[in-house]
């Protein structure tokens, strides 16, 4: 195929003939070739701007590094507020296992264990061959492991609380329960039950045992309480009553000296009184009762409790 292109002014003599490989040559050359030309025309051109206008290169620069400070900053200062909410967590923590510490030390103590058996004050002893190289913890890892052991140390300290009030009232019950000799030195001189009166010889009931000794020696509450009656009662002498709580009373006569007064609140094995002959009595010694829901019992089980 040939194309023929006539020129207006020189007629015939300006016809252009272009066969098909010189069409394709043409097509190539300005689909191709012009695109190319413009390109780097627009560069030389941009370049040329560029040198001519150096300030815009500079701002775009400077506008780059800017957005890119403000990303960082953003980043650091979301770390930073990650890592002090954990120092935050860490520090609770730290706090509640000095309390759990204390506590322990507290249970220790209550329970009379052996010094050295329960150590508080230092880590648990541990130990074993490195079998091999675990993989390096993650942060999800450690914070998982943070909220696990915020569980443990809740669940912990709950468990110990509720031993510390059962030793507690273990402690308590113990205290307040009639519980060995109301003397510090003496002996058995009388039992409870029958027996022959010392005045009138005949077989009468004796409502509790008497402990002689010294005149003037301790007489000793054998449990915590209150005081209910201090003072002379016909028979008795000088008598201390004291109330123990469910149901127990604990009664103490013929004492030379009361000492301690009503309502006053008395320590298991405190001294309350002075042993004396006062009432109803052959020599010095302590008339001692256990009262059970207000009946006398025999305080001889109560006296072997203690051993």
């Amino acid at each position: 195929m040939n194309i023929v292109v006539l020129r207006r002014k020189k007629g015939c003599s300006g016809l252009v003939t272009l066969c098909q490989k010189k069409l394709a040559l043409v097509v190539m050359g300005f689909f191709v070739v012009m695109p190319g030309i413009l390109l780097f025309a627009g560069y030389q051109i941009g370049v040329a701007h560029m040198k001519a206008n150096p300030d815009d290169l500079t701002l775009a620069v400077q506008s780059e590094l800017d957005s890119q400070r403000l990303v960082l900053s953003e980043v650091t200062l979301k770390a930073e507020e990650n890592l002090n909410a954990l120092a935050l967590r860490l520090g609770k923590l730290q706090a509640h296992v000095i309390r759990l510490d204390a506590l322990g030390q507290r249970l220790t103590n209550m329970a009379k264990l052996d010094n050295g058996e329960f150590d508080f004050e230092n880590p648990p002893a541990q130990g074993g061959p490195e079998v091999h190289k675990g993989d390096p913890l993650q942060v999800n890892d450690f914070v998982a492991a943070l909220n696990d052991l915020s569980v443990q140390l809740d669940d912990r300290s709950k468990q110990l609380g509720v031993l510390e009030t059962l030793i507690m009232n273990r402690n308590l019950q113990a205290e307040v329960m009639p519980t060995g000799r109301p003397v510090s030195r003496g002996w058995l001189s009388s039992y409870f039950g029958l027996r022959t009166d010392p005045f009138s010889g005949r077989r009468v009931h004796h409502s509790g045992v008497d402990f002689a000794g010294k005149l003037g020696s301790d007489v000793v509450a054998v449990a915590a309480g209150v005081v209910q009656y201090s003072g002379k009662r016909s028979g008795y002498g000088n008598l201390v009553e004291i109330n123990h709580g469910n149901g127990y009373v604990t009664r103490y006569g013929h004492n030379l000296k009361n000492l301690v007064n009503v309502g006053q609140t008395i320590k298991k094995g405190e001294v309350i009184a002075k042993m004396g002959t006062t009432g109803r009595s052959t020599g010095p010694h302590v008339h001692f009762e256990v009262m059970v829901n207000d009946r006398a019992v025999d305080p001889k089980k109560y006296i072997h409790a203690a051993r």
